[in-house]
């Protein structure tokens, strides 16, 4: 059965270019799978008269955009969000590692999963790429909630056995079988995705990156996730840990931890090589502003990824990010492209700001045409805005002239109140 929603559509272009309709037409169907899907969409004008037989449900003064995609967020670190500290591994120390080690219980797992879906939908975010914790629980309670939820997510048994403390630290063998039996239960069963996913190169012997290396290799549709490059003295440890590579960097490529569908988050103290190599492998970056301000990590570098060109989206990183809010994320890039590594700083459009939380977001994710986009063929995960939701905003996206003065309202002023609804394809409202 057809199902047509009317409102202001935001959709992209294969180039990530944004179509706006003002009056436009979301047509979606089932598939064979019974996902509701995107079959149509433009104008009004121009669809309703390709589906008459579609129901229609008019949303006036609303805007239709795809749901937001995280490319880096930290399921269980939703209790310390705003936590202060000095840096990150001060910060890994006293407060990550503490509160990662309640996840070995289901219970707990399964209570912080719950909270960490309920917000993320209530931000408008229909899919992310999410650490969970070392413990087999902690993965169990993620996949459990969402597919319960019908939702497109990603995630994985978090890999460290050395340099952590008791109540994180694993067993380098039991850690390898543990990823490779929860990749054969849940990998690809429903809309759900794995993640290999060492949580960085120095708390991860040899061993282990071999072995994840092997494992990314025997199941190459999988994710990779990690970090990278995040912070100078952790780039410091790095280099004195792996002396024979040639950078950070180097050290996931030297166990085969480099591919499509591999994602590092920050990847800020990169030279022009570690950029070349991250295009030539296919490699992905998760840019986590408001967790690299946060944390004083520095600043991703914009003009020299699109210089050398590779793909990156957007990631809010919580708990080192200190919002669950694509609108807060995107202002923070804008921010850091306006600073930027390289000088003079550059100013991010508005629309290339929303592309890298949506659209191109996926396309680093290997998702494109899946998610992230409002196309003929998407799955129909989509959020209704209220672009009046406050009287400021009322009053300035009254004024905008133009697309890209409505998008940069939104992200300049906006927050969890702008969504109205979260609409996701399995779910999707009559």
């Amino acid at each position: 059965m057809k199902r047509a929603y009317r409102a202001s559509l935001l959709r992209f272009d294969d180039a990530g270019r944004p179509l706006f309709d003002e009056d436009g037409l979301l047509v979606v169907a089932p598939d064979a799978d019974g996902r509701q899907r995107v079959l149509d969409a433009g104008s009004h004008a121009a669809v309703a008269p390709r589906h008459p037989e579609a129901a229609v449900t008019h949303w006036p003064g609303r805007i239709l955009a795809p749901g937001f995609v995280d490319m880096h967020i930290h399921f269980p670190q939703t209790d310390i969000i705003g936590a202060p500290a000095d840096g990150l591994l001060p910060w890994l120390e006293n407060y990550t590692f503490p509160a990662e080690s309640r996840f070995a219980e289901a219970a707990h797992s399964e209570a912080v999963a719950e909270v960490f879906f309920d917000e993320l939908l209530r931000n408008g975010v229909t899919t992310s790429l999410t650490f969970a914790t070392s413990h087999v629980a902690s993965v169990q309670a993620f996949f459990a909630s969402a597919q319960r939820r019908g939702l497109r997510m990603i995630t994985g048994k978090v890999l460290q056995d050395r340099h952590s403390p008791d109540g994180v630290r694993d067993e380098t063998a039991q850690s390898l079988a543990d990823t490779e039996s929860l990749i054969r239960q849940w990998h690809g069963v429903d809309r759900l995705g794995y993640a290999i996913t060492p949580r960085f190169a120095p708390t991860s012997t040899d061993a282990q990156l071999r072995g994840a290396g092997e494992l990314a290799a025997k199941y190459p549709d999988t994710w990779i996730h990690s970090h990278v490059a995040e912070n100078k003295d952790e780039v410091k440890w790095a280099r004195e840990l792996f002396p024979h590579a040639r950078s950070y960097l180097e050290v996931y490529n030297g166990f085969g931890l480099m591919r499509e569908r591999a994602v590092y988050a920050h990847c800020i103290h990169f030279d022009d090589d570690d950029r070349r190599l991250m295009r030539s492998t296919k490699t992905a970056t998760a840019v986590s502003p408001t967790s690299n301000l946060f944390l004083g990590s520095g600043f991703f570098d914009f003009e020299g990824a699109d210089r050398i060109g590779y793909r990156y989206g957007l990631a809010s990183d919580v708990g080192g990010g200190t919002s669950f809010s694509p609108f807060t994320t995107m202002m923070a890039a804008y921010y850091v492209g306006r600073e930027g590594q390289t000088k003079p700083g550059i100013s991010i459009a508005p629309s290339e700001l929303w592309w890298r939380h949506t659209g191109g977001a996926a396309e680093a994710l290997g998702l494109a045409g899946v998610i992230g986009n409002l196309q003929p063929g998407c799955e129909a995960d989509f959020v209704v805005i209220d672009p009046k939701a406050t009287p400021l905003l009322a009053r300035k996206t009254g004024l905008a002239a133009n697309l890209e003065e409505l998008l940069f309202a939104m992200i300049v002023l906006g927050d969890d109140r702008l969504i109205e609804r979260t609409v996701i394809s399995q779910a999707l409202p009559a």
